[in-house]
Order: C-alpha cells, then structure tokens, then sequence
C-alpha cells in the first residue's frame, strides 16, 4: 500500500512526540500497545515531513494487521508537520515473540489495567468546543444508529454537570452493583450499567443521571470531584467483554475531564461536533487542538444543526453555512456528515425516542453518518481468524510449565 501523504507548514515532530502516539496504538489481541510490546522497531523522521515507521507483528499473517496499519497511519497521519506516513513491516524472533508475550501477560495478571473497557473496544469521544451545539443528541443518534445494526454499544455520560444522556434514550434506573459479584479484600464492587436492546444491538449506559434523586440536581462540584468520578467510571464500570465501541458523550471545551480522559484514555479517538456557524467552529477547533497536542487521533467532524429544508423542498442555512468544512480543514480530519436542522431530533430527545431510529432527513443522516464511522472512521475490531488467542495459550502453557 503507497505511503499516505499530506499538506503542511509545520515543521515535524520529534521522535519522542511519534513514539508518544504509538503508545496509542493497542495491539487488540495481546491488549498491550505496540510500544510497550517492543512491536515498534524504529522511527524515521525525514525533514520534509515523512515519517517511516518499521512495525513487527507477532505473526506476518496476523489478521490484525490491517488495524494496526489503519491506527498507525490515521494517528501519526494527523499529527502537524507530518507529510507522508510509510509502514515497513516485518515480524518478531522467537525471543522477542516470547517476550512480548510475557510483557503482555504480566501486565494482564500483574498490572490491572487503569480501565475495565475491554481491549478490543474502540473508544470515541464526542467533543465540542462550547455548550449548545448538540453534542449530546449527536453521541446518543449516532451510538444507537450502531446499536441498531447488531452491534453491543457503550455510552458514558461524561459531562457530570450537564447529564442529560438517560432522558435522551428513555432510561430510568439506579446504577447497582454486579449481580452475585464477589469482591475480593481491598477492591471496590463492580457497577452494572444501565443496559436496553437497540435492534439488534444494545446499548450499556453509565450516567451521573443514575446516581441523583432528582434529573434538576445541581452538582456544584470542583475540577477534582469531577475527574474522580469519570475515573470511577472508566475502572469501576462493568462493561461487556465484547463491547464494540464506547462513545464518551464530553462535556464541552477543553477543562479538567477533557484532558483527565485524554491522560486515562491514550487509546481513544475524538469526533467533533460543531454548528454551520463560523463563531461554533473557531471554538470547535479548541478541542481538535487539545486532542492533538494530547496525541489522540481526531477521527473525523460532524457538521450539526445544518440547513433546514422545509416541506416545500426550499433550503434554508439558519445557522449560517460552512462550519463543518472549515472545522474539517483546519484540523485535517474528514467531515464525516452534516445533520440538517428539523424539530424532530429534538422532539425525540425529549421523549426518549432519538430520531435515528425513526423517520426523515435527520435520521437518514444518522444512519449514513453510522456507517461512515463503521466502514471508515472508526470501523470496529475484528478478532475473527486471530491467531488462537495467543495470549491465553502463552498463558496456558507458562501455566503447565509451573507444575
């Protein structure tokens, strides 16, 4: 495959900056990254721009190779003053497949991972620069757009002061504890999430809305409680185990749990909402920024609120026209749809019922935006014809070699 080439003025990273955003890049098997692994053999800076990155994979057939290319490429792709991304593959020695079998066991007996979000899940969050561009409505549409289509879909509602995700899907409930868990001294139980059937899907919820008496509490809580309890929520959550993606609905701007999240969370991917309007999209592009300067991928922008078409065919850009665009230029990441302005989406949200799963413009754009993120953003992990779990076989036979 040709190398991916791109457009810039910046001058490019260090070494240091790409091995930082490797770290991001999970091997979906061994659930380690690829750095930690020793997967990533070296990095090439040329001073145009063009990064080379030499990547050895555990077997050269691996089926997951495809994914691994596709995260080293999108996310060394948009960091700034990176021109060109080519990938040398190669495959490791028996000692260093040994090794890196090891590392990887270790840190799944050893080293609990800092989340209880399976390895294999993708994690997108949906960020916004400032309130009132529907961030919200976007995050619950677009998961359960997946959701409809058989797919398991986390929602966490990280905006601790601004929930609103349970009246948006029509769920009420408090969260509890796992049914029949059994918590070992000195750990903390487990939480269910708030689960309901989505088609053929479901969707696993997680809200401050579940744990207040009242949806009109006023949480007047400081940076520190805030980040605390998005912490609870990523190590204490009990989601599936084959959870195909987990949206994290942000709160907006760029405070204290957005760069919490992006230190918790180097694996995630940003999509960012923002409104036709030119003053929406010069804040948008704050938080395309900090997930940059946080070496998280920006996945792609959705353009929300945009021309509203009456029924009489005509086409009005209420909210000004090009928002999307530009947001999508200025963070070189794709413009993946454009939400028309209608009544309905919020109609829907009020009661429960969100747009994508019924009728019209809006809800056929969700439906293509779905696809969009299955097919090319974010498409999701594919574990089928890996290589027999490797890591449990190491284990096993390491576990033989014990007796």
């Amino acid at each position: 495959m040709p190398p991916e080439t791109h457009t810039t003025t910046a001058p490019p990273p260090s070494p240091d900056d790409i091995t930082a955003v490797l770290r991001g890049v999970i091997d979906p098997e061994l659930g380690s990254d690829i750095v930690d692994l020793g997967m990533a053999k070296g990095v090439r800076i040329g001073a145009d721009g063009a990064v080379r990155v030499t990547v050895a994979l555990t077997t050269a057939g691996c089926p997951l190779r495809g994914q691994i290319q596709r995260d080293v490429r999108t996310r060394i792709g948009s960091m700034p003053g990176v021109t060109e991304v080519t990938i040398d593959w190669t495959e490791l020695n028996a000692e260093e497949k040994a090794a890196a079998m090891s590392k990887a066991r270790f840190n799944a007996r050893e080293n609990a991972p800092d989340t209880m979000i399976p390895p294999t899940t993708r994690v997108v969050s949906v960020a916004s620069g400032k309130g009132g561009v529907g961030k919200s409505s976007v995050t619950v549409n677009l998961a359960v757009a997946i959701a409809a289509q058989g797919y398991k879909v986390g929602i966490l509602d990280a905006d601790i002061w601004g929930f609103s995700v349970p009246r948006m899907l029509g769920l009420e409930g408090r969260l509890a504890g796992v049914e029949g868990q059994i918590v070992a001294e000195g750990e903390r139980p487990k939480i269910a999430p708030i689960t309901a059937p989505i088609g053929d899907g479901h969707v696993e919820v997680v809200s401050m809305g579940f744990l207040v008496d009242a949806e009109e509490t006023a949480l007047m809580w400081r940076g520190l409680m805030l980040n605390r309890a998005v912490q609870h929520f990523l190590e204490d959550v009990q989601w599936s185990d084959d959870l195909d993606y987990l949206f994290i609905d942000m709160p907006p701007g760029t405070g204290d749990v957005a760069m919490g999240l992006a230190r918790m969370l180097p694996r995630a991917e940003m999509i960012v909402v923002t409104t036709p309007a030119l003053t929406a999209q010069k804040v948008a592009i704050r938080a395309a920024s900090m997930a940059q300067r946080s070496h998280v991928r920006v996945a792609g922008v959705i353009e929300n609120m945009s021309a509203f078409v009456c029924d009489h065919g005509e086409t009005y850009a209420l909210f000004g026209s090009g928002g999307g665009e530009t947001l999508a230029r200025d963070s070189g990441a794709p413009l993946l749809g454009q939400i028309p302005l209608e009544p309905s989406v919020a109609n829907g949200g009020d009661v429960g019922r969100p747009i994508a799963l019924g009728e019209g413009p809006a809800a056929e754009a969700f439906r293509a935006l779905a696809e969009r993120v299955l097919t090319d953003a974010v498409p999701p992990t594919e574990m089928a014809g890996c290589s027999a779990r490797m890591l449990d076989a190491a284990a096993a036979a390491l576990d033989d070699l014990d007796l």
